[in-house]
């Protein structure tokens, strides 16, 4: 019979649609639970010795409860132990036996335990602690279930499922302070002490830079990303929530300790603080004077055969200017690349990979020079760059010099449909340069969604990622659209190659996507939900730590982007 909505109680509204009670978990609703005590504990502990514990990569629902217990009951339980132990050791003496080694180190731990009660430095409680453990299913329960009793094996403490008591032992980790087990062990006041969960991620190291306050303890988050296993980085956050903010504060102390910054600017944010610290400015565009030849090859510096790479290379760039090539076209285009270079004296000698590179004009002329019908029509869709409406793009040599140690390229004055066609000729450039000199850069690709649109380009990127280490250098990706970033698995695996992972705050239709990849506990969903500009959370190898950046005013002044701010200035 359903009950009319005007007789529900509170405990009708809020209690589950079903619950199942199993001898090994508790379901409910669609969810799996399983709890464990802790029946053994180590013999020495030290200050925070649960760490491993707390900071479990898995949401838990841990419950201690802790009971104060007379001192004279406790004295006289003690003194009767004493005495049965000193009883054993004793018979094991006169029969000529060897003595236990446990029953003397539990004498000996005895006898200093009841010293110190006598003197009152000691006090004697009963502790519990319990560890529920949810998941989403049974095999997710299982396997989390089992890092659990190995990490409590790693300290040294046995797990031992509530079996048979799974409702009570679900029901004593829930925040109302009653334990329905009662399985408690013995403790005095400075092992106790060393239980207290009051853990915090550390995130404070002897060099690097400081990115901002640690909001569990107030101090400072103080890193260098070049002593992790990478240098990668990625930031996510909505916009407006202060990602650009982070990066340029980020940018301009790893300048101060010899870094070179090399920046991907979509929408100019990162002028005034090129001009600050004198870096080069470059605004790429069509009739700008700044010249990018993706024909560029670096077998001068490094003495390596450049041209096969070159030539993938460019087959990516040119997919993206072209469109999709069926395997015909693919094949004429590396045949007609390679005809390209060879015109210009340019083979697989490293030696003749140092001369002036072709253009794309030359490639063009190639294609109809070919005779082929499927070159005419790879020719007729090149057209617009070399004659038509998007001449001026490709059509010189490069004249760009990154000796600079802050070069920004700005695409703003490009139309959208061209962004992610530069932004893919500058890093193939920028990539290019690197490979040829060793030198500690970081390189930041603002807006990285742009490329993440397209498979070839989010290969290039991915490839840039994995091999960035090599050639010391740090790259940082930042994007407000989560959905198209890591829409493919493309994404995810610069994730994974990036050592450092920022999560500022997000909007509500991201957030569930991020929780998947980064495995955020509710906590932390609501965290990067209700946070204000410039607060969120900072991932360092397996450390992790809430963030608010901070910065100077003289900083703040550099790098804002806050519109009523920048006016206010210009004003002035």
């Amino acid at each position: 019979m359903k009950i009319p909505d005007s007789q529900l109680t509170l405990e009708d509204v809020l209690a589950p649609a079903e619950i199942e009670v199993d001898f090994n978990y508790l379901r409910i609703d669609n969810r799996f639970f399983k709890t464990y005590f802790v029946s053994n504990y180590p013999r020495f502990v030290e200050p925070n010795w649960l760490e491993p514990l707390i900071s479990f990569d898995h949401s838990l629902i841990i419950s201690m409860f802790i009971h104060p217990s007379a001192s004279q009951g406790v004295l006289d339980e003690l003194k009767r132990k004493i005495a049965e132990m000193e009883a054993t050791v004793q018979t094991d003496l006169e029969r000529n036996h060897a003595i236990d080694p446990t029953v003397e180190v539990a004498l000996e731990d005895a006898r200093a335990l009841q010293d110190q009660l006598v003197r009152g430095v000691e006090r004697f409680f009963q502790f519990s602690l319990y560890i529920t453990v949810p998941a989403a299913s049974l095999d997710d329960l299982r396997s989390t279930s089992k890092l659990v009793e190995s990490t409590l094996a790693s300290l040294s403490m046995t797990a031992r499922q509530t079996t048979l008591q799974m409702e009570h032992g679900f029901k004593s980790t829930l925040p109302q302070g009653q334990d329905f087990l009662n399985l408690a062990h013995n403790m005095d006041t400075t092992s106790l002490a060393t239980t207290f969960p009051f853990a915090s991620s550390e995130l404070t190291a002897n060099e690097g830079i400081m990115y901002g306050i640690n909001e569990h303890n107030y101090s400072l988050i103080l890193f260098d990303r070049f002593s992790l296993e990478n240098a990668n980085s990625v930031v996510f956050a909505k916009s407006g929530a202060g990602k650009s903010y982070l990066i340029k504060l980020e940018a301009l102390r790893s300048l101060m300790f010899g870094t070179e910054i090399i920046v991907i600017d979509p929408e100019q944010e990162y002028l005034t603080l090129s001009q600050a610290v004198g870096g080069e400015y470059i605004n790429f565009s069509s009739s700008s004077p700044v010249k990018i030849n993706p024909f560029d090859l670096t077998a001068e510096a490094t003495g390596e055969n450049e041209l096969g790479r070159k030539i993938l290379s460019l087959t990516t760039f040119l997919k993206l200017v072209l469109g999709n090539l069926n395997a015909q076209e693919s094949a004429i285009l590396d045949r007609a690349l390679k005809l390209t270079y060879q015109q210009k004296g340019i083979t697989d000698d490293p030696k003749t990979q140092s001369r002036i590179p072709p253009l794309m004009e030359d490639l063009y002329k190639v294609l109809i020079g070919m005779e082929e019908g499927a070159a005419t029509e790879l020719a007729a869709r090149l057209e617009r760059f070399i004659k038509g409406s998007l001449v001026g793009i490709f059509s010189s040599q490069s004249n760009v010099d990154l000796s600079n140690s802050f070069t920004v390229f700005s695409v703003r004055d490009l139309p959208d449909q061209l962004r992610p066609l530069a932004i893919h000729m500058i890093l193939d450039y920028i990539w290019t340069k690197i490979r040829s000199k060793l030198k500690k850069r970081l390189l930041i690709v603002d807006e990285a969604w742009y490329l993440m649109r397209n498979p070839d380009s989010a290969d290039f990127l991915v490839d840039m990622a994995k091999r960035a280490r090599k050639y010391y250098l740090g790259l940082t990706a930042i994007t407000q659209d989560v959905e198209d970033f890591l829409a493919t698995e493309r994404g995810k695996e610069i994730i994974s190659n990036s050592s450092i992972q920022v999560l500022l705050k997000q909007a509500p239709a991201s957030i569930d996507l991020l929780t998947r990849v980064f495995n955020l506990s509710e906590g932390e969903q609501r965290l990067l939900m209700s946070e204000g500009v410039g607060e969120g959370i900072f991932f360092a190898g397996n450390t992790h730590a809430a963030i608010r950046v901070v910065a100077s005013p003289a900083e703040h002044q550099l790098i804002t982007s806050n519109p009523k701010e920048i006016l206010a200035r210009q004003n002035a």
